[in-house]
């Protein structure tokens, strides 16, 4: 195929690897599926790889399908040559194939049209030349007041609009000026005049400047929205007389007055033409980028959210708080299914907090209550405060980030599931069931509505939303799901389904009971072959009369089980529960042409712990007790915090005072951090020390550094230390980071457009 050498060079890949692996995509496999059940074709690529090879395709194809449609247009003026279709040919980029294309683009009547029609070419050729002569005598012929040409000046700023044209069409000068640009360019931000009050958000880029090749992607996500909303203007600009010098060097060769001519030209092409059309260009490219990089951190963000630890199937009561409506609380059972509901008042007055307190108490009996959620918004450290002091030890109290809970309780989806009841009522089983099981209640949520990432709203919404579904799929397809109490929001995402197929399993369960097997998949109507194939591995059932469908072995391989089975005088069963049975495998026994040791390894680790949830172990979790709000904080308070969300400059974490604290990179460990996910993942636990608070814009400070002993306690660097530390070379702060990240990013970006 011909993107096979492509993909492979720009990924480090074999062609067989590549080939493999677009022929699997091709025929309609997952990428879930492809990565667990395909190794040996891929030779063990992972997701982000498999992803990777059909981003890259689909980036190819696109480029050829705007290479045919240039071709397709060219050819229809009858302007098409051997060597325009050979550059054409070789164009590798969107942006080279535009450059190219410029000239024979279709266009509006522009000053250098009006220009050709006054007859003015001839005279722009002439000048082009740069010959010596005296210029008004060459301009004296194309005098022509029928045209409009009413003297020599006319006819002179006609021919320099001709030539400042063609000047700003060619390809490479335009490629030139771009990379000046990307190099050299700097982003500057200044707050508009008269609007200072109403756009204090942004006061950090009132007067702002910093280099395109350097600019951190939340800066500029955070400039774009501020010149949006008309507070900001923001220009990118580069040092003129460098941009000149490359229309300079390309088209200026004499010293007359010709010459004259063609530098006014040249400096009209790049002020009126080139500046404005690189710049938007420029403008595409890095926000390109900081889309991309935004959209990386939103995914990472909610791949971490939705793989949180379970706290699994209890009996739970979930309370979603309030001071003034009451605390609207559900029961559930193990399975999340809602027993009962009701409102207390524990914030409004001693009667009622008795009432609460007995009703409370009553209902923990009744349900054999083993774990309590407690959504974290408006009164919720409050709530928090009142189950505790009134429930056993024994009894787990959790509070829950809550964000995305009212978005699903105003859904079709929450409608559908409760009728009967209110809003109020299914954010509260939707706070329980997400301490139960964080990634089956979150898929039932727009996963731009879940409240991680950095400027959502801002980047391209077709690509976040791409990059999101491949996300939850992974995400859902890594962990498996329980067919029998699997609800159609997740199993849709299954490999292979579908909504379409998810309602349809969820039917056939409901008129025909629980699936015995894996096998009874193939009468649900409209699954053929094909997705039972891509879903089946992915599916569990418990107490099946097959005990691998419980597993993540997928049935194609059930019979390599079954002979392993037989080889060592045991049962399928035996080979789940016993380890000595397992050790007798000698799996170079079974390998085949299609089966090898990656999926011999698979089948052996899952029959160790089939089934098994590839999450940790749920951790019960408190705050500091008697600091609610921001107004409690101190400078130098050290507590407990979760992580809930991750940017490109830091993380925040929920300390239980209804506002989040930052903890820059350059504070989250005693070295130097590029990236936060190499120090915190969303939800871990950790402890922060609060190093500043501003109750008037709500923002607070953290750090997790660790405490440095003072300079006299610290050890002494013995001579041999000292002499080996002064033997290293030394660089500059500038010199360590000149390689960094955005630096790599522009340089892919590049190599990516051009």
């Amino acid at each position: 195929m011909m993107y096979e050498a492509k993909i492979s060079k720009e990924l480090g890949l074999t062609q067989s690897q590549v080939k493999n692996t677009i022929g699997l995509l091709n025929d309609s496999a997952t990428i879930p599926f492809i990565a667990r059940y395909r190794k040996e074709l891929t030779n063990g690529l992972d997701e982000v790889q498999i992803t990777e090879i059909r981003d890259l395709q689909k980036r190819f194809q696109d480029v050829d399908k705007r290479r045919e449609a240039i071709i397709k247009s060219i050819e229809e003026q009858q302007k098409m040559t051997p060597d325009l279709l050979k550059r054409l040919n070789d164009a590798d980029s969107l942006s080279i194939l535009e450059d190219i294309y410029l000239p024979y683009k279709p266009k509006r009547r522009t000053r250098a049209t009006i220009a050709r029609e006054k007859e003015l070419q001839g005279l722009a050729d002439i000048l082009l030349e740069q010959k010596s002569g005296d210029l008004k005598d060459l301009a004296e012929g194309y005098v022509n007041t029928d045209l409009g040409v009413e003297n020599i000046e006319d006819a002179l700023a006609g021919a320099r609009d001709i030539l400042a044209e063609l000047f700003s069409e060619n390809a490479v000068v335009r490629a030139s000026i771009r990379n000046l640009f990307l190099n050299k360019g700097i982003y500057k931000s200044s707050v508009i005049e008269g609007k200072e009050e109403q756009a204090q958000k942004y006061k950090d880029y009132f007067d702002w400047e910093e280099p395109i090749k350097t600019i951190a992607s939340h800066r500029l996500l955070a400039m774009r929205r501020g010149e949006r909303e008309e507070f900001l203007r923001l220009d990118i600009s580069v040092t003129e007389t460098d941009a000149l010098n490359v229309l300079r060097k390309e088209f200026l060769y004499g010293k007359n007055e010709s010459s004259e001519q063609v530098d006014i030209a040249i400096q009209d092409s790049y002020k009126r033409l080139i500046k404005p059309s690189i710049e938007t260009e420029v403008r595409v490219l890095s926000r390109q980028q900081a889309d991309q990089d935004a959209i990386a951190v939103f995914a990472e963000n909610a791949r971490q959210l939705l793989l949180a630890a379970p706290l699994g199937q209890k009996r739970l009561l979930a309370i979603d708080p309030g001071f003034r409506t009451g605390c609207k609380m559900v029961c559930l059972d193990e399975q999340g299914k809602l027993l009962y509901n009701s409102t207390i008042y524990p914030h409004n007055g001693e009667a009622k907090l008795q009432d609460s307190t007995r009703i409370v108490q009553n209902i923990i009996a009744q349900y054999n209550i083993e774990a309590i959620a407690i959504g974290n918004g408006t009164a919720g450290r409050e709530t928090e405060l009142f189950i505790r002091n009134l429930v056993p030890s024994s009894i787990t109290v959790v509070m829950v980030n809550e964000n995305g809970a009212s978005i699903y309780s105003a859904s079709a989806v929450a409608r559908e599931e409760f009728p009967d009841h209110d809003i109020t009522v299914r954010g509260a089983v939707s706070i329980g069931r997400r301490l139960m099981d964080p990634l089956a209640e979150l898929v039932k949520i727009d996963p731009k509505s879940i409240g991680v990432g950095q400027y959502q709203h801002d980047v391209d919404q077709t690509k976040l939303q791409s990059s999101l579904d491949d996300t939850v799929s992974s995400c859902v397809n890594n962990v498996g799901v329980s067919l029998n109490t699997a609800s159609k929001q997740i199993l849709a995402y299954i490999s292979g389904l579908g909504p379409a197929l998810a309602q349809a399993i969820i039917k056939y369960r409901d008129e025909n009971g629980p699936f015995k097997s894996r096998q009874d998949l193939k009468r649900v109507p409209r699954l053929g072959e094909k997705a039972f194939e891509q879903a089946a591995g992915f599916l569990r059932i418990a107490d099946a009369d097959n005990p691998l469908d419980a597993s993540a072995v997928h049935p194609e391989r059930y019979s390599i089980v079954e002979k392993m089975a037989k080889d060592t005088n045991s049962t399928v069963s035996d080979l789940l529960k016993n380890e000595e049975s397992r050790k007798k495998i000698d799996l170079k026994n079974y390998i085949t042409d299609e089966v090898g040791l990656p999926t011999l390894n698979d089948i052996l680790a899952e029959l160790a712990k089939p089934g098994r949830d590839p999450r940790e172990q749920f951790e019960a979790f408190s705050f500091t007790e008697g600091v609610n709000s921001i107004e409690d904080l101190k400078i130098g308070m050290k507590m407990p915090g979760i992580v809930t969300n991750i940017t490109n400059f830091g993380a925040f974490v929920d300390i239980g005072v209804h506002q989040d604290g930052l903890v820059h990179l350059s504070q989250l460990a005693n070295k130097f951090v590029k990236d936060a996910n190499e120090i915190v993942k969303v939800n871990q636990q950790v402890e922060v020390k609060v190093t500043e608070v501003d109750i008037a814009r709500k923002r607070i400070s953290l750090s997790m550094k660790e405490e440095q002993p003072p300079r006299e306690a610290r050890p002494k660097k013995t001579d041999q230390a000292r002499k080996k530390q002064n033997n290293k070379p030394f660089k500059k702060r500038s010199e360590r980071n000149e390689q960094s990240d955005m630096q790599s990013k522009l340089a892919a970006l590049k190599a990516k457009f051009g």
